[in-house]
């Protein structure tokens, strides 16, 4: 399971010209290893992450999924594709207000017509710490909680690539530490490889890499 950029840029329509958000990226995600992108605002993170998702396709280059080119899928088998093997924690959770934490994830199973979901929700929201949570509404949990379901909503149809925007937002730093932590042990026990998008630097000691978004391009930090 691994997730490769290659060569990717991707511009948009400006006046008359074309503004260009992503400038030759290259990034690699082995799987089982977490990449923080760090950089920003207005320097491309938002737009790796969709290029990244199959939401947007680039001007150029080459996104691949498990050695799969998503280029050469269509509109529908990218949509599979999402489904089955891509998890995106958003930066804010958007659980629906009238499920329970077991049923936001169950939904996402029956949406790929998967059947026996409550075992699974089960077994993830146990492993993101909130088995004693699973019967609590939205309004019942706290905002660390609340992002510990989004993490295991991402998780639930087994992804091979995880893609987290900005996860530690609307958190304290204890908070968002445990966060971070959570996110770097669910990527080792579960293989998956995790693009993490952050503009804050002070919790990636764990990542096993971190590359710096600036002005489209991507690098890897001094130091």
């Amino acid at each position: 399971m691994s997730l490769l950029l290659d060569d990717i840029t991707l511009t948009y329509p400006d006046g008359d010209g074309r503004l260009t958000a992503l400038d030759r990226v290259r990034l690699e995600v082995p799987a089982g290893t977490v990449t923080a992108v760090v950089g920003p605002s207005g320097s491309g993170k938002s737009s790796l992450l969709a290029v990244a998702a199959t939401l947007i396709t680039p001007d150029s280059g080459r996104v691949c999924v498990d050695g799969t080119p998503t280029g050469e899928l269509s509109a529908a088998e990218r949509a599979v594709l999402r489904r089955r093997s891509i998890g995106i924690v958003f930066q804010q959770p958007n659980l629906l207000p009238s499920l329970t934490a077991a049923e936001q994830l169950e939904v996402m199973a029956r949406l790929d017509g998967r059947r026996a979901a409550a075992g699974r929700a089960r077994e993830l929201l146990a492993a993101v710490g909130l088995a004693d949570q699973a019967h609590r509404r939205p309004h019942q949990l706290s905002g660390g909680q609340r992002q510990r379901v989004n993490i295991a909503r991402a998780l639930m149809n087994d992804p091979s690539v995880l893609l987290v925007d900005e996860p530690t937002s609307a958190l304290d730093h204890e908070r968002g530490a445990a966060v971070l932590d959570l996110l770097t042990r669910l990527t080792r026990d579960r293989g998956t490889a995790t693009v993490l998008v952050t503009h804050d630097r002070t919790h990636l000691e764990e990542a096993d890499a971190v590359r710096e978004m600036r002005d489209g391009r991507l690098t890897t930090p001094a130091g």
